[in-house]
Order: structure tokens, then C-alpha cells, then sequence
């Protein structure tokens, strides 16, 4: 994996206490599980960075070495590597994604 994809990786990941390697943005997913993931964030009203991985195909590559995961999207709190759409989903719908959110200090504004 080329070193400068690796830092440029960690360093987003290390800056913001939400993350989020998607295909498109928060305002236009362009695939039908970055939606589903920008959906639950916004639902919870949590504020997240969204990286557009098609821009990049290098990073693209890149954020699925870094994670040892296949796929896109990956989402990241402060730090830790959560899961990709079904991870986040299930997690959502247990109740457990709140709880780590809370766990890790990430104030969540649920939409009214």
C-alpha cells in the first residue's frame, strides 16, 4: 500500500472523531450502502467527516488495506475501526452504535 494513501488515512481518521470512507458525499451517497450509513448518522444527529473514495482510486484501495475490510463504506470513531453498512445497521438497531457513540464521547442530536 503506497505510504502517503497510509498517512493520509490515519491522519483523518486521527482528526476526527467521526469518519466516514464512502462512495459520494453525505449529501449525495452514490451507492445504496454509503446512504444507508449516512442515514444512521443523521438520524442520530451525529456530525461526521465523509470521505468521497471515488475521487481517489488509490485511496480507494487504500482505506480497504488500512481496515483489512473488502468494502465500502467504513466508519471510524475517534479512532477505531466500527464496520462497514451491515455492522452499522445491526449496531443502530440493537442500540449498540448509541452506546458507543456515547462510550466514546460523540454528542448525538437525534432529528426530532
Amino acid at each position: 500500500m503506497d505510504s502517503h494513501v497510509t498517512e493520509r488515512i490515519r491522519q483523518e481518521v486521527q482528526s476526527n472523531d467521526v469518519v466516514l470512507f464512502m462512495k459520494g458525499t453525505p449529501v449525495f451517497p452514490q451507492c445504496g450502502f454509503s446512504a444507508a450509513v449516512v442515514q444512521v448518522l443523521s438520524h442520530l444527529g451525529v456530525k461526521f467527516n465523509g470521505i468521497d473514495v471515488l475521487q481517489d482510486p488509490g485511496l480507494r484501495q487504500g482505506v480497504k488495506d488500512f481496515s483489512n475490510w473488502p468494502t465500502v463504506p467504513q466508519l471510524y470513531v475517534k479512532g477505531e475501526f466500527v464496520g462497514g453498512c451491515d455492522i452499522v445497521r445491526e449496531m443502530f438497531q440493537t442500540g449498540e452504535l448509541q452506546t458507543l457513540l456515547q462510550e466514546k464521547g460523540i454528542q448525538a442530536q437525534p432529528a426530532a
